[in-house]
């Protein structure tokens, strides 16, 4: 097995890298299923993982995945409720949103995203994948923004449109509509739906594949490939974290 320097210290994420430069990134909370903490956590780790594995030039393939039965349904409440906003705070968020959205797009390897579960919170990283299988049971929310008075200002703003046509996308983030996977297949959120057991097994299979091409083939296509995302986030992001802030700070 590859080592990753740094890798190790992250509290909610466990690495592992073959020899064949075969990346597995999965999330989880406490060793079960990961669950999104509004004190750092994976809002953090997260950003800080793909810039280590961007620095790492012996992985060839990056594979994003979460633990058990869910991707990432809900929010991790041990350590109480949310801390008041400030607008100290909401800058360190914006720093730590940036970073999880822009350092996965600089990534020069392709992004295998292996959605075990639901995904009801984030669910724009793992769709904004190269490719993204899905299990039978998965599904696709936007839960913690709009439907729970939020603006969705962090990037489901500028992904959902896309991905559903700009009409659809907007339903979608309105009225806090779940997407399952035979629907999230037909309307090409994702490419593959797989049965319970099948789900890594073929995010290896396609990454093994991927892996074995040139070097630089397979870097190169990531760049082609994710240059038109790159520069839409950077172009829309942070405005729309700033006004996702200023919406929060007026209550």
């Amino acid at each position: 097995m590859l080592g990753a320097p740094g890798m190790d210290e992250f509290q909610s994420l466990d690495f592992t890298c073959d020899d064949d430069g075969v990346a597995v990134l999965r999330m989880h909370t406490r060793g079960g299923p990961a669950l999104w903490s509004f004190r750092d956590g994976l809002h953090l780790e997260l950003g800080q993982a793909f810039a280590l594995i961007a620095r790492n030039p012996d992985i060839r393939v990056l594979i994003l995945t979460g633990t058990g039965d869910s991707f990432c349904a809900g929010f991790d409440m041990a350590g109480g409720p949310p801390p008041p906003m400030t607008p100290a705070a909401w800058s360190e968020t914006v720093r730590q949103g940036r970073a999880l959205i822009m350092n996965l797009l600089a990534l020069e390897v392709p992004v295998i995203g292996a959605v075990n579960g639901p995904a009801f919170i984030h669910a724009e990283l793992p769709l904004l994948s190269d490719i993204v299988l899905a299990d039978e049971s998965a599904a696709f929310r936007d839960m913690p923004h709009f439907p729970s008075g939020v603006v969705p200002g962090d990037g489901v703003q500028i992904l959902w449109p896309m991905l559903l046509g700009p009409n659809r996308g907007r339903y979608f983030l309105l009225t806090g509509e779940t997407i399952d996977a035979v629907q999230a297949l037909h309307l090409g959120v994702v490419a593959e739906i797989l049965p319970p057991g099948r789900l890594m097994e073929r995010a290896r299979e396609l990454a093994a594949t991927i892996a074995a091409r040139p070097k630089a083939v397979v870097r190169n296509t990531r760049l082609a490939l994710t240059r038109h995302l790159k520069a839409r986030f950077e172009a829309e992001l942070e405005q729309g974290l700033l006004l996702e802030g200023l919406a929060i700070l007026d209550r």
